[in-house]
């Protein structure tokens, strides 16, 4: 029996076009999920764009007016991919209206934001969906599949960070992620929060941190309202703006299970294109993984054989979780675009299951959570509790 999910995407840049494709490739990739999303209506503030994605995805309707995709009668679901500073407004219109919400990381702009919202999202019982679409690349699953059975042995070290160059150029325009009052804190939110869900989820919550943050690049150039995207780039002598949040951020870590770690991100390092990676340390072996190279894993297992103590690289392959999906053999690689379908179709599963999966809101709480310490630990200069 095939279920109907009628679909309203809020927000149609980058991030709500590339959701709206994952629910169209649902049928193709999930054929025997039981499951048909209907593309009911989109909503952009630009009028142009929200024609051409209900043009280039099939949307019944389009609309200027963010509300109307949470107002319309047919809508059960609605996607949220606008800025940082929407975030907690819309979430919370669509729990009241009582739709099913997806919304993208970090679900608010500061901690106590995304806090309110996945405490809202659980009172109202809502099925719910966060955009920690990392945490499905079959090589991701896979490494945790190795955690759970042991070959790693007890897990002893966790290195993960963040590093990406989107803001690496000091003429990058001052568009929304690095003022304050829209993106709120600056890579914390932005992609601090995927570091944090991944150690969470492969590794444990974290107990306890110290932290240090900086902003590299205090100026840049202001944006052309419409026009462009955070990767612009604007000219020398351009009128200038003061950046309001962080650049990056370092911790030292100790997980409630005794595992220490390192968590780091930047959007100013020089040379890491999509560096979301990680590394772990168990006492039977070790893995490497890097989003960089998404269908690569360094794994290594050693035996007892003369020369074959080392890390080795393990290709995606049907062997690995949800890779068969996408393609038939080893080597043949999956990309960003498939892991939002996985994403977006586990998420329509829970609602048709009744039954919360995660990554939901509550994983965004617990990242909040320990963001929230990382502030406490900038402000002490001290280690800081999660739990304080």
């Amino acid at each position: 029996m095939t279920t109907t999910l009628n679909i309203g995407v809020i927000g149609m840049g980058w991030m709500g076009m590339a959701h709206s494709r994952g629910y169209r490739a649902i049928p193709d990739r999930f054929w025997d999920g039981g499951i048909r999303p209907r593309l009911v209506i989109c909503a952009d503030d630009l009028p142009a764009r929200a024609q051409q994605a209900q043009q280039m995805f099939d949307f019944e309707e389009s609309t200027n007016d963010w509300r109307k995709v949470i107002d319309h009668p047919d809508v059960q679901v609605v996607n949220i991919a606008s800025p940082n500073f929407l975030h907690k407004e819309m979430v919370l219109a669509a729990i009241a209206a009582g739709k099913h919400v997806f919304c993208e990381k970090p679900i608010g702009r500061y901690p106590e934001e995304a806090i309110d919202v996945a405490e809202a999202a659980q009172r109202a019982g809502v099925m719910t969906g966060v955009g920690f679409n990392y945490r499905w690349a079959p090589l991701v699953q896979y490494t945790q599949q190795l955690i759970q059975a042991g070959k790693l042995g007890e897990l002893t070290h966790y290195r993960g960070r963040f590093y990406s160059m989107y803001g690496s150029n000091p003429y990058g325009q001052l568009t929304w992620r690095f003022k304050f009052d829209q993106a709120g804190y600056g890579v914390l939110g932005d992609i601090m929060t995927h570091v944090v869900d991944m150690a969470h989820f492969l590794a444990g919550p974290v107990d306890r941190l110290v932290s240090q943050r900086n902003t590299f690049i205090k100026e840049r150039p202001l944006p052309v309202p419409g026009r462009g995207t955070h990767f612009s780039v604007g000219q020398p002598g351009d009128p200038a703006g003061t950046v309001e949040n962080e650049d990056y951020i370092g911790a030292l870590v100790e997980f409630a299970n005794g595992v220490q770690g390192t968590l780091e991100t930047s959007r100013t390092v020089f040379g890491p294109k999509c560096e979301m990676a990680y590394e772990i340390y168990g006492t039977k072996g070790a893995v490497k993984w890097n989003f960089e190279r998404m269908n690569e894993l360094q794994v290594y297992l050693p035996d007892e054989e003369i020369g074959h103590d080392g890390f080795v690289t393990i290709f995606g392959s049907p062997d690995h979780p949800l890779h068969g999906r996408f393609n038939p053999g080893p080597g043949i690689g999956l990309g960003y675009d498939d892991l939002k379908t996985i994403e977006a179709f586990h998420f329509l599963k829970s609602i048709v299951d009744g039954a919360q999966i995660e990554p939901g809101f509550g994983a965004a709480y617990t990242a909040a959570r320990t963001n929230q310490a990382m502030i406490r630990s900038w402000e002490s200069g001290s280690w800081e509790s999660v739990s304080a």
